[in-house]
């Protein structure tokens, strides 16, 4: 594949500089990963509560859905969880609607990004069809969730929206609202476990 042309930097707290149309491993920190996804909300800010629900709040839960739709599953596909999102640490989380009006250049750009972020924490360029088939299954349980929890939509609206074999999930799991600067360091701290987990098996 031919690499754009063009270049769109931006400067990372850590101080890397990443290019956000030719992203390289070298330049992805979990760090900034973490700081990242803590700032940005999910709907678009639209849930209820004193915090704004974020991606990295998402991403804690998709990780635990994931885990408890795949019990004993290999410690690399929980990984992949955590980070299913990963690439919106920079290009932040659009409503499905927008993603549909932009069209293919989003979705190269998330790819890009997503395909760098794992090469950099030792996953697979492109996740396995099925790894990435039951990591959305585990997405679409929290998206139900979500919606009917903070998002304020009715039941009937949410399983039409968000149909989900393993509704029976549900009442187990819980979502949870606190500052930014808590759940970026309970992403850091599952992310440390799953990568203390990943060097055990190997």
């Amino acid at each position: 594949m031919a690499k754009p042309a063009s270049r769109a930097w931006q400067r990372m707290l850590s101080g890397r500089r990443l290019d956000l149309l030719d992203p390289t491993p070298f330049d992805i920190e979990i760090e900034d990963i973490a700081h990242g996804l803590a700032f940005v909300a999910r709907w678009n800010g639209q849930t209820r509560g004193d915090w704004p629900y974020s991606v990295a709040e998402h991403s804690l839960l998709v990780e635990q859905i994931f885990d408890g739709l795949n019990p004993g599953g290999d410690p690399c596909w929980r990984l992949a969880a955590l980070l299913h999102d990963a690439p919106e640490y920079v290009i932040g989380d659009m409503i499905s609607p927008v993603k549909a009006a932009l069209g293919r250049e989003y979705g190269a750009m998330d790819e890009r990004l997503a395909s760098a972020i794992h090469r950099r924490f030792g996953l697979p360029a492109t996740l396995p069809v099925a790894v990435k088939r039951r990591i959305k299954a585990a997405d679409r349980v929290s998206a139900r969730l979500e919606a009917v929890t903070i998002a304020g939509f009715a039941l009937p609206e949410a399983r039409r929206l968000f149909p989900v074999p393993e509704a029976q999930m549900l009442p187990d799991l819980q979502i949870t609202l606190r500052p930014p600067a808590q759940t970026r360091a309970a992403y850091l701290e599952r992310f440390a476990q799953l990568i203390a987990l990943i060097d055990k098996t190997c």
